[in-house]
Protein backbone atom coordinates (compact mmCIF):
# COMPACT_ATOMS: atom_id res chain seq x y z
CA UNK A 1 0.00 0.00 0.00
CA UNK A 2 2.69 2.83 0.48
CA UNK A 3 5.39 2.12 -2.26
CA UNK A 4 3.94 4.04 -4.79
CA UNK A 5 7.47 6.52 -5.12
CA UNK A 6 9.10 4.49 -1.59
CA UNK A 7 8.49 5.14 2.03
CA UNK A 8 4.47 5.80 2.80
CA UNK A 9 4.31 8.52 -0.05
CA UNK A 10 1.69 8.95 -2.62
CA UNK A 11 -0.45 6.00 -1.93
CA UNK A 12 -1.28 7.74 1.43
CA UNK A 13 -2.03 10.91 -0.38
CA UNK A 14 -3.91 8.89 -2.75
CA UNK A 15 -5.69 7.33 0.23
CA UNK A 16 -6.01 9.53 2.88
CA UNK A 17 -6.04 13.08 1.29
CA UNK A 18 -8.13 13.11 -1.64
CA UNK A 19 -11.53 11.69 -0.57
CA UNK A 20 -14.36 14.34 -1.25
CA UNK A 21 -17.38 14.17 0.20
CA UNK A 22 -18.97 14.18 -3.08
CA UNK A 23 -17.33 11.38 -4.79
CA UNK A 24 -16.70 7.26 -3.43
CA UNK A 25 -13.24 6.81 -2.30
CA UNK A 26 -13.11 4.26 -4.50
CA UNK A 27 -13.12 6.59 -7.41
CA UNK A 28 -10.55 9.15 -6.20
CA UNK A 29 -8.16 6.28 -4.75
CA UNK A 30 -8.40 4.91 -8.75
CA UNK A 31 -7.94 8.24 -10.53
CA UNK A 32 -4.65 9.47 -8.26
CA UNK A 33 -3.22 5.99 -8.15
CA UNK A 34 -3.09 6.04 -12.00
CA UNK A 35 -1.07 9.69 -11.53
CA UNK A 36 0.92 8.15 -8.62
CA UNK A 37 2.09 5.29 -11.33
CA UNK A 38 2.28 7.61 -13.70
CA UNK A 39 5.38 9.09 -11.91
CA UNK A 40 6.43 5.93 -10.72
CA UNK A 41 6.60 4.24 -13.32
CA UNK A 42 7.98 6.75 -16.45
CA UNK A 43 11.17 8.66 -16.45
CA UNK A 44 11.90 11.81 -14.36
CA UNK A 45 8.51 14.29 -14.97
CA UNK A 46 7.41 12.06 -17.69
CA UNK A 47 4.11 10.81 -18.22
CA UNK A 48 3.14 7.29 -19.49
CA UNK A 49 -0.39 8.36 -20.14
CA UNK A 50 -2.43 9.64 -23.34
CA UNK A 51 -2.37 13.44 -23.00
CA UNK A 52 -5.26 14.88 -22.50
CA UNK A 53 -4.40 18.27 -23.83
CA UNK A 54 -1.25 18.86 -26.41
CA UNK A 55 -0.02 21.03 -23.15
CA UNK A 56 -0.05 22.91 -20.19
CA UNK A 57 1.09 26.48 -19.69
CA UNK A 58 1.26 27.76 -15.95
CA UNK A 59 1.38 31.37 -15.22
CA UNK A 60 1.77 32.22 -10.94
CA UNK A 61 4.05 32.02 -7.99
CA UNK A 62 6.01 30.26 -5.65
CA UNK A 63 2.90 27.92 -5.05
CA UNK A 64 3.76 26.77 -8.69
CA UNK A 65 6.93 27.90 -9.19
CA UNK A 66 9.17 24.53 -10.37
CA UNK A 67 12.25 26.50 -10.99
CA UNK A 68 12.42 29.16 -12.32
CA UNK A 69 13.98 31.84 -9.92
CA UNK A 70 16.76 29.84 -9.90
CA UNK A 71 18.25 31.26 -12.62
CA UNK A 72 17.66 34.96 -11.79
CA UNK A 73 19.04 37.40 -9.19
CA UNK A 74 16.17 36.82 -5.81
CA UNK A 75 16.48 36.08 -2.75
CA UNK A 76 13.17 33.30 -3.30
CA UNK A 77 14.72 30.40 -3.22
CA UNK A 78 14.19 27.09 -2.65
CA UNK A 79 17.03 24.86 -4.52
CA UNK A 80 18.14 23.84 -1.21
CA UNK A 81 17.65 20.99 1.38
CA UNK A 82 15.23 20.20 2.85
CA UNK A 83 12.97 21.62 0.00
CA UNK A 84 12.56 18.80 -2.26
CA UNK A 85 12.86 15.91 0.19
CA UNK A 86 10.42 14.05 -1.33
CA UNK A 87 11.07 14.84 -4.66
CA UNK A 88 12.50 12.55 -7.04
CA UNK A 89 14.90 14.82 -8.12
CA UNK A 90 15.79 16.32 -4.65
CA UNK A 91 15.95 20.48 -4.43
CA UNK A 92 14.78 21.99 -7.55
CA UNK A 93 13.47 25.10 -7.00
CA UNK A 94 9.90 24.11 -6.06
CA UNK A 95 8.78 26.07 -2.52
CA UNK A 96 7.26 22.18 -0.83
CA UNK A 97 8.56 19.04 -0.30
CA UNK A 98 7.30 17.02 -3.28
CA UNK A 99 5.25 18.07 -6.15
CA UNK A 100 3.45 21.19 -6.46
CA UNK A 101 -0.45 21.12 -7.16
CA UNK A 102 0.39 22.27 -11.20
CA UNK A 103 3.03 19.13 -11.59
CA UNK A 104 -0.25 16.99 -10.09
CA UNK A 105 -2.76 18.78 -12.28
CA UNK A 106 -0.21 18.01 -15.59
CA UNK A 107 0.16 14.44 -14.37
CA UNK A 108 -3.87 13.97 -14.11
CA UNK A 109 -3.64 15.49 -17.56
CA UNK A 110 -1.17 12.97 -18.93
CA UNK A 111 1.24 15.61 -19.45
CA UNK A 112 4.85 15.68 -18.24
CA UNK A 113 6.14 18.24 -15.57
CA UNK A 114 6.09 21.70 -17.44
CA UNK A 115 10.14 22.99 -17.11
CA UNK A 116 11.05 26.14 -16.04
CA UNK A 117 11.02 29.17 -18.64
CA UNK A 118 14.60 30.19 -17.65
CA UNK A 119 15.78 26.89 -17.74
CA UNK A 120 18.57 27.37 -20.90
CA UNK A 121 17.53 23.60 -21.29
CA UNK A 122 13.78 24.64 -22.19
CA UNK A 123 13.81 24.75 -25.75
CA UNK A 124 13.10 22.52 -28.80
CA UNK A 125 11.13 19.63 -27.43
CA UNK A 126 11.11 20.07 -24.49
CA UNK A 127 8.97 23.34 -24.95
CA UNK A 128 5.97 21.02 -26.65
CA UNK A 129 3.90 19.68 -23.90
CA UNK A 130 4.08 23.20 -22.05
CA UNK A 131 6.51 26.03 -20.14
CA UNK A 132 6.07 26.55 -16.51
CA UNK A 133 6.70 30.62 -16.25
CA UNK A 134 5.68 30.61 -12.36
CA UNK A 135 8.26 33.22 -10.73
CA UNK A 136 8.39 33.11 -6.38
CA UNK A 137 7.51 36.47 -4.82
CA UNK A 138 5.66 37.59 -8.03
CA UNK A 139 2.46 39.25 -8.34
CA UNK A 140 0.05 40.79 -10.91
CA UNK A 141 1.37 44.31 -9.88
CA UNK A 142 4.71 44.75 -11.32
CA UNK A 143 6.06 46.42 -7.40
CA UNK A 144 4.83 43.46 -5.97
CA UNK A 145 7.73 41.33 -4.41
CA UNK A 146 10.71 44.05 -5.14
CA UNK A 147 12.28 43.73 -1.49
CA UNK A 148 13.20 40.04 -2.80
CA UNK A 149 15.09 41.34 -5.72
CA UNK A 150 14.31 39.81 -9.19
CA UNK A 151 11.07 37.76 -10.13
CA UNK A 152 8.88 37.63 -13.34
CA UNK A 153 6.18 39.53 -13.00
CA UNK A 154 2.47 38.75 -14.12
CA UNK A 155 3.22 41.35 -17.62
CA UNK A 156 6.65 39.64 -17.61
CA UNK A 157 5.54 36.13 -17.91
CA UNK A 158 3.21 37.12 -20.59
CA UNK A 159 5.96 38.51 -22.28
CA UNK A 160 8.08 35.18 -21.73
CA UNK A 161 5.25 33.42 -23.08
CA UNK A 162 5.66 35.12 -26.24
CA UNK A 163 9.17 34.09 -26.78
CA UNK A 164 7.95 30.81 -26.23
CA UNK A 165 5.96 31.13 -28.91
CA UNK A 166 8.27 32.61 -31.39
CA UNK A 167 10.13 29.19 -31.06
CA UNK A 168 6.73 27.37 -31.73
CA UNK A 169 5.72 28.91 -34.79
CA UNK A 170 9.70 28.07 -36.05
CA UNK A 171 8.18 24.11 -35.14
CA UNK A 172 4.75 24.08 -36.65
CA UNK A 173 2.81 25.32 -39.17
CA UNK A 174 0.03 28.33 -38.67
CA UNK A 175 -3.32 25.79 -38.80
CA UNK A 176 -1.35 23.72 -36.42
CA UNK A 177 -0.53 26.34 -33.95
CA UNK A 178 -3.72 28.02 -33.78
CA UNK A 179 -5.18 24.18 -32.75
CA UNK A 180 -2.30 23.61 -30.72
CA UNK A 181 -2.66 26.94 -28.36
CA UNK A 182 -6.89 26.57 -28.76
CA UNK A 183 -6.58 22.72 -27.26
CA UNK A 184 -3.87 23.54 -24.73
CA UNK A 185 -4.70 24.85 -21.30
CA UNK A 186 -3.26 28.17 -19.19
CA UNK A 187 -3.48 28.08 -15.42
CA UNK A 188 -2.51 31.45 -14.03
CA UNK A 189 -2.45 31.30 -10.01
CA UNK A 190 -2.05 34.60 -8.93
CA UNK A 191 -2.69 37.43 -5.88
CA UNK A 192 -1.19 36.33 -2.65
CA UNK A 193 2.07 38.07 -3.15
CA UNK A 194 -0.09 41.50 -3.90
CA UNK A 195 -1.46 41.17 -0.35
CA UNK A 196 1.03 39.39 1.89
CA UNK A 197 4.46 40.98 -0.41
CA UNK A 198 2.30 44.30 -0.90
CA UNK A 199 -0.52 45.50 0.78
CA UNK A 200 -0.39 43.90 4.26
CA UNK A 201 3.37 45.32 4.86
CA UNK A 202 2.73 49.18 4.63
CA UNK A 203 6.86 49.60 5.91
CA UNK A 204 7.66 48.32 2.48
CA UNK A 205 4.83 49.31 -0.01
CA UNK A 206 1.95 52.42 0.60
CA UNK A 207 -0.97 50.76 -1.24
CA UNK A 208 -2.53 49.97 1.92
CA UNK A 209 -2.59 53.60 2.71
CA UNK A 210 -4.08 54.78 -0.96
CA UNK A 211 -6.09 51.79 -1.65
CA UNK A 212 -9.51 50.97 0.66
CA UNK A 213 -9.43 46.64 0.93
CA UNK A 214 -12.18 47.02 -2.22
CA UNK A 215 -10.35 49.78 -4.26
CA UNK A 216 -7.09 47.35 -4.19
CA UNK A 217 -8.71 44.36 -5.57
CA UNK A 218 -10.36 46.50 -8.15
CA UNK A 219 -6.77 47.45 -9.05
CA UNK A 220 -5.71 44.26 -9.21
CA UNK A 221 -8.78 42.38 -11.10
CA UNK A 222 -8.42 45.16 -13.67
CA UNK A 223 -4.35 44.75 -14.07
CA UNK A 224 -5.28 41.13 -14.21
CA UNK A 225 -7.86 41.09 -17.05
CA UNK A 226 -5.78 43.60 -18.71
CA UNK A 227 -3.03 40.54 -19.02
CA UNK A 228 -5.51 37.37 -19.25
CA UNK A 229 -6.90 39.01 -22.51
CA UNK A 230 -2.98 39.74 -23.66
CA UNK A 231 -2.71 35.69 -23.71
CA UNK A 232 -6.17 34.75 -25.90
CA UNK A 233 -4.95 37.43 -28.19
CA UNK A 234 -1.57 35.38 -28.50
CA UNK A 235 -3.67 32.09 -29.49
CA UNK A 236 -4.96 30.50 -25.87
CA UNK A 237 -8.28 29.54 -25.26
CA UNK A 238 -9.02 27.04 -21.88
CA UNK A 239 -7.88 29.28 -18.97
CA UNK A 240 -8.24 28.21 -15.37
CA UNK A 241 -7.94 31.61 -12.77
CA UNK A 242 -7.21 30.06 -9.40
CA UNK A 243 -8.49 32.23 -6.16
CA UNK A 244 -6.22 33.36 -3.50
CA UNK A 245 -6.44 30.91 -0.49
CA UNK A 246 -6.54 31.66 3.41
CA UNK A 247 -3.81 33.54 3.50
CA UNK A 248 -4.92 34.86 7.02
CA UNK A 249 -4.22 31.18 8.22
CA UNK A 250 -0.47 30.79 7.13
CA UNK A 251 1.93 29.85 9.38
CA UNK A 252 3.43 33.06 8.43
CA UNK A 253 -0.20 35.10 9.40
CA UNK A 254 -0.52 33.12 12.16
CA UNK A 255 2.53 33.59 14.02
CA UNK A 256 2.17 37.69 13.18
CA UNK A 257 0.76 37.64 17.13
CA UNK A 258 -2.26 39.48 15.46
CA UNK A 259 -4.20 36.03 15.81
CA UNK A 260 -6.06 34.80 19.02
CA UNK A 261 -4.79 31.37 20.01
CA UNK A 262 -5.66 28.65 17.96
CA UNK A 263 -7.86 31.19 15.11
CA UNK A 264 -6.62 32.49 11.48
CA UNK A 265 -6.08 36.52 10.83
CA UNK A 266 -9.78 36.62 10.56
CA UNK A 267 -9.04 40.45 9.08
CA UNK A 268 -6.52 39.40 6.65
CA UNK A 269 -9.15 36.24 4.99
CA UNK A 270 -12.17 39.06 4.60
CA UNK A 271 -10.07 41.50 2.75
CA UNK A 272 -9.45 38.08 0.17
CA UNK A 273 -12.72 38.44 -0.29
CA UNK A 274 -12.95 41.32 -2.71
CA UNK A 275 -10.75 39.99 -5.13
CA UNK A 276 -12.22 35.84 -4.93
CA UNK A 277 -15.89 37.54 -5.46
CA UNK A 278 -14.34 39.85 -7.98
CA UNK A 279 -12.37 36.98 -10.37
CA UNK A 280 -15.31 34.67 -10.20
CA UNK A 281 -17.19 37.61 -11.50
CA UNK A 282 -14.55 38.39 -14.40
CA UNK A 283 -14.71 34.79 -15.26
CA UNK A 284 -18.18 35.16 -15.83
CA UNK A 285 -17.81 38.23 -18.24
CA UNK A 286 -15.30 36.58 -19.92
CA UNK A 287 -17.11 33.69 -20.90
CA UNK A 288 -20.17 35.85 -21.90
CA UNK A 289 -17.54 38.10 -24.05
CA UNK A 290 -15.21 35.48 -25.50
CA UNK A 291 -17.74 32.07 -26.89
CA UNK A 292 -15.36 30.96 -28.83
CA UNK A 293 -12.92 30.36 -25.09
CA UNK A 294 -13.55 28.79 -21.44
CA UNK A 295 -12.54 30.36 -18.42
CA UNK A 296 -12.77 28.45 -15.14
CA UNK A 297 -12.49 29.92 -11.38
CA UNK A 298 -10.59 27.93 -9.51
CA UNK A 299 -11.62 28.07 -5.82
CA UNK A 300 -8.53 27.79 -3.73
CA UNK A 301 -10.66 29.66 -0.42
CA UNK A 302 -13.09 27.00 0.20
CA UNK A 303 -10.90 24.28 -0.82
CA UNK A 304 -8.13 25.34 2.14
CA UNK A 305 -10.77 26.22 4.00
CA UNK A 306 -12.49 22.47 3.82
CA UNK A 307 -9.27 21.03 5.16
CA UNK A 308 -8.69 23.96 7.51
CA UNK A 309 -12.39 22.77 8.53
CA UNK A 310 -12.24 19.29 7.83
CA UNK A 311 -8.76 18.37 8.30
CA UNK A 312 -9.31 14.04 9.99
CA UNK A 313 -11.64 13.87 6.34
CA UNK A 314 -7.86 14.38 4.56
CA UNK A 315 -5.71 12.50 7.27
CA UNK A 316 -4.50 15.64 8.55
CA UNK A 317 -3.52 16.14 12.01
CA UNK A 318 -1.18 19.53 12.16
CA UNK A 319 -3.02 23.03 10.30
CA UNK A 320 -2.08 25.73 12.33
CA UNK A 321 1.91 25.13 11.44
CA UNK A 322 4.81 24.60 9.59
CA UNK A 323 6.29 21.20 9.05
CA UNK A 324 9.95 23.20 8.56
CA UNK A 325 10.14 26.51 10.22
CA UNK A 326 11.49 28.00 12.84
CA UNK A 327 9.50 30.59 15.80
CA UNK A 328 6.30 30.73 16.43
CA UNK A 329 3.98 28.48 14.61
CA UNK A 330 7.07 27.79 12.76
CA UNK A 331 6.08 30.42 10.85
CA UNK A 332 8.81 33.49 11.64
CA UNK A 333 11.24 31.84 9.85
CA UNK A 334 10.56 30.05 6.87
CA UNK A 335 12.74 26.63 6.02
CA UNK A 336 16.15 27.03 6.34
CA UNK A 337 18.89 25.59 3.95
CA UNK A 338 19.41 22.06 6.04
CA UNK A 339 16.87 22.42 8.33
CA UNK A 340 15.26 19.51 10.32
CA UNK A 341 11.79 19.30 8.84
CA UNK A 342 8.73 17.15 10.54
CA UNK A 343 8.90 13.54 10.23
CA UNK A 344 5.24 13.02 9.58
CA UNK A 345 4.88 15.50 6.56
CA UNK A 346 1.90 13.69 5.53
CA UNK A 347 0.06 14.90 8.19
CA UNK A 348 0.87 18.27 7.77
CA UNK A 349 -0.79 21.28 5.71
CA UNK A 350 2.07 23.50 5.59
CA UNK A 351 4.98 22.76 4.29
CA UNK A 352 7.27 26.15 5.56
CA UNK A 353 5.55 29.50 6.46
CA UNK A 354 3.90 30.01 3.32
CA UNK A 355 2.89 27.26 1.19
CA UNK A 356 1.45 23.91 1.13
CA UNK A 357 2.84 20.18 1.56
CA UNK A 358 3.03 17.92 -1.16
CA UNK A 359 -0.27 16.06 0.48
CA UNK A 360 -2.32 19.54 0.82
CA UNK A 361 -1.21 19.97 -2.63
CA UNK A 362 -2.31 16.63 -3.84
CA UNK A 363 -5.76 17.59 -2.66
CA UNK A 364 -5.90 20.74 -4.20
CA UNK A 365 -5.01 19.41 -8.06
CA UNK A 366 -7.23 16.98 -7.29
CA UNK A 367 -10.42 18.95 -6.79
CA UNK A 368 -9.33 21.40 -9.32
CA UNK A 369 -8.91 18.45 -12.11
CA UNK A 370 -12.73 16.64 -10.63
CA UNK A 371 -13.99 18.89 -8.34
CA UNK A 372 -18.03 20.23 -8.66
CA UNK A 373 -18.65 23.76 -9.65
CA UNK A 374 -18.19 24.81 -5.81
CA UNK A 375 -14.72 24.15 -6.46
CA UNK A 376 -14.07 24.80 -10.79
CA UNK A 377 -16.67 27.11 -11.92
CA UNK A 378 -18.44 27.00 -14.44
CA UNK A 379 -16.56 23.58 -15.12
CA UNK A 380 -13.44 21.66 -13.65
CA UNK A 381 -10.14 21.25 -15.77
CA UNK A 382 -11.30 17.63 -16.90
CA UNK A 383 -14.10 18.77 -18.62
CA UNK A 384 -12.42 21.49 -20.06
CA UNK A 385 -9.76 19.33 -21.76
CA UNK A 386 -12.82 17.39 -23.22
CA UNK A 387 -13.50 20.41 -25.18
Amino acid sequence: MHACIGAEKMVAICNERLRLANYTISVVFLKILISCNIVAGAGFGESAAAAQVPAMFAFGDSLIDVGNNNFISSFARSNYYPYGIDFRGGPSGRFTNGRTSIDMLGNLLGLPYAPAFADPNTKGNRILRGVNYASAAAGILDETGRHYGDRYSLSRQVLNFESTLNQLRTMMGGTNLTQYLAKSIAVLEFGSNDYINNYLIPPFYNSSYTYSPPAFANLLLNRYATQILALHSLGLRKFMLVGIGPLGCIPNQRASGRAQPGRCVDNVNQILGSFNQGLRSLVTQLNSNHPGAIFVYGNAYGAFGDILNNPASYGFTVIDRACCGIGRNQGQITCLPFAVPCSNRNQYMFWDAFHPTEAANAVLAWRAFNGPPSDSYPINVQQMSLL
